[in-house]
């Protein structure tokens, strides 16, 4: 196993860079396609969401992937290599395998224990699977990733630690209030029909607000998405979809507004809201901005340029427990005072509502930078230190599986080749004997393939049980090497267990 991840995400880069390096789902695809394509990966997948880019990959040469990587990221997002590398970090081998466990649990979320990524993560999955980049090592992390995250979610409390972004941005536009009261009686318009947006008019349902209005560029997804609410057996709230080019008008009776599109470009600009307020925006406000709280810079970030361009290191890194570099901070202006008579809440990547709504007078906007802000005091519960537990002990299992199974082809091949040797051998029984009868030579078959199965059994039971150990991959090159096993017969058997189409699917 070579794995190796590379990506930013809300924690190594300000939000500005993860909204220019977005990758749309036709550049995801494109950008799998071309990472096959380069010499150092042999199977890739990217997680792409609205707060991380990752592309994973197994791959035969570190450095040379690394370089790869970096690369294929700076030309599919569109932003420079140059000004992308201080933002990216690396992860190899087990501690890429930590690294996606952690993201699978929500301990790596914008906000603690938030479930969503799970999807995101069987969306990537399915991609790979079906533009055929995910092959057995990226079936099978990918698999167990999923499987992680559901049991750190069964097994802990997990989801008390932090809630998904919806719930955790309707209580900041709910500045402190109760947002079930907050929300009581309100009408609220949701842009957008994907599986966020979907998340927030349906949370918006049961927090009790009176009307929803769904916009969405394709008409059949809005109304399918009102149907569902209709339909909800916990709420009785009026749903219906709009146009695209009804949102203006819809803004004049909304009190809610929740955006979160596929859009690359603005979906509401701030003079659009200003005109549906029947106001004009400020000049720019000259209170002191509001700071965020430090994005942490893991320290293998400083250390990739170097990484990059020495191809003459000598050991993968392995990412420190803690961060050691100097925190960036972030500053947003500061929010317009007064009664609010919309709120808003941007959950898209890259941002459909203008920042500079905040500067129009009753207008108080939550975006996924002010989230970040939020939720960076969020209180850490006992539960996350169990969750960092099962986490440790997948990791272990998951090296564990993959090292049995990287000998277990020699395994099959070593045992193909003993039978082959006893079926020789009867046959050459059969030359000099030629009077036994069938009776005589099954018992004399069955005899010799006892004795070879008892001399295999022991050393190929160890040698699994050596190969799950760590630093145990060298086991599989002795038993070839003692045995003189044909590699390309073991690299057949490889072929055909990778070919399964059972494997890797739950």
């Amino acid at each position: 196993m070579s794995l190796l991840v590379v990506g930013l995400s809300h924690r190594s880069a300000p939000v500005s860079v993860l909204e220019r390096a977005s990758l749309a789902a036709d550049t995801q695809a494109k950008l799998l396609q071309d990472t096959l394509a380069a010499e150092p990966a042999t199977e890739a997948a990217v997680l792409a969401t609205c707060n991380r880019i990752e592309l994973y990959a197994d791959v035969d040469k570190f450095h040379a992937g690394v370089a790869e990587l970096s690369t294929l990221l700076a030309q599919h997002s569109g932003v420079g290599l140059e000004e992308l590398t201080p933002y990216l970090y690396v992860h190899y081998e087990d501690r890429a395998v930590h690294h996606l466990f952690s993201v699978a649990c929500g301990l790596d979320s914008m906000v603690v224990g938030e479930g969503q990524i799970l999807g995101q993560i069987k969306d990537a999955l399915a991609r790979g699977q079906e533009l055929h980049t995910a092959g057995r090592l990226l079936n099978d992390l990918f698999q167990q990733a999923l499987r992680v995250g559901k049991r750190a979610h069964s097994e802990t409390g997990i989801d008390r630690a932090g809630q998904s972004l919806v719930t955790f941005g309707l209580q900041q536009l709910a500045a402190g209030a109760d947002p079930g009261l907050w929300a009581q009686g309100k009408r609220a318009l949701v842009i957008g029909a994907g599986s966020m947006s979907s998340l927030a008019a349906a949370t918006l349902a049961r927090t009790g607000v009176a009307e929803i209005a769904v916009a969405n560029r394709t008409r059949a997804r809005a109304d399918r998405l009102v149907e569902i609410l209709r339909q909800g057996d916990d709420t009785t709230v009026r749903a219906r979809a709009v146009e695209m080019s009804a949102v203006g008008d819809e803004l004049t009776r909304a009190d809610i507004v929740v955006s979160c599109t596929g859009s690359t470009g603005l979906v509401l600009t701030a003079d659009t809201l200003a005109d549906a307020l029947g106001t004009t925006l400020d000049a720019p406000a000259e209170a002191p901005a509001a700071t965020l709280a430090p994005i942490p810079a893991p320290a293998d970030v400083d250390q990739h340029a170097a990484w990059v361009e020495n191809g003459s290191a000598t050991s993968a890194p392995q990412a420190p427990e803690a961060p050691s570099a100097a925190p960036r901070r972030v500053t947003l202006p500061a929010q317009s005072t007064g009664p609010v008579k919309l709120a808003l809440l941007d959950l898209a990547m890259p941002r459909d509502i203008d920042g500079a709504a905040h500067r129009i007078d009753g207008v108080r906007l939550v975006d996924i930078e002010s989230l970040a802000d939020a939720s960076a005091d969020a209180p850490m519960a006992a539960d996350v230190d169990r969750v960092r537990t099962i986490v440790a002990d997948e990791v272990a299992a998951f090296g564990a599986a993959q090292r049995a199974a990287h000998v277990a082809p020699t395994v099959v091949a070593l045992r193909t080749m003993a039978a082959d040797v006893v079926a020789g051998e009867i046959a050459r029984l059969d030359g000099r004997l030629p009077d036994l009868d069938e009776k005589q030579r099954a018992e004399i078959t069955q005899t010799v393939r006892r004795v070879v199965d008892k001399l295999l059994h022991a050393p190929t039971v160890r040698v699994k049980q050596l190969a799950s150990e760590p630093g145990g991959a060298g086991y599989a090159d002795a038993l070839r090497e003692l045995f003189d096993l044909d590699p390309q017969t073991v690299a057949a058997v490889s072929r055909a267990d990778l070919n399964d189409p059972n494997r890797g699917r739950s």
